[in-house]
């Protein structure tokens, strides 16, 4: 990474983590979407919308990459976004803070979206198994 000034990787930060809000609040719709075309089974759209999300997850994770490599720069190895939103003025570390809570939080709703997505394709799945391949012992004694 080139070298930046301080202003220029507050900056940085600040852009990446309002383009993250941005995206994730996408990726949340995505994963709506992803569920419905689960729940009616239409394979064709969830290999669309995986299309879809794969760049979105992507530089999201470059984005976090920048992120740690930032902050670590700014302040130390074992550096951390609390301290470095610590370090920020007050009407920038308002802001900046205002948009890293709604960053976890739209991150924490796409965790539970993925969980539950995941949980629905898993429970299909099983039951396309058992009706493939019939029940283990069906007729075994109890």
């Amino acid at each position: 990474m080139a070298t930046l000034t301080r202003s220029q990787a507050n900056a940085l930060l600040a852009d990446g983590v309002t383009l993250d809000v941005r995206e994730t609040a996408t990726i949340l719709m995505l994963l709506e979407r992803q569920f419905d075309a689960a729940v009616r089974h239409r394979s064709a759209e969830l290999t669309a919308l995986a299309d879809e999300l794969g760049p979105l997850l992507e530089a999201m994770e470059a984005r976090r990459q920048q992120r740690v490599q930032l902050v670590r720069a700014l302040l130390g190895a074992q550096g951390t976004m609390a301290q470095y939103i610590a370090t920020l003025a007050p009407g920038p570390r308002d802001a900046f803070e205002a948009a890293w809570h709604a960053l976890e939080q739209t991150v924490r709703a796409c965790q539970d979206a993925t969980f539950r997505n995941g949980q629905l394709l898993a429970d299909q799945h099983s039951v396309m198994q058992r009706v493939l391949h019939g029940e283990d012992q069906l007729y075994a004694p109890r």
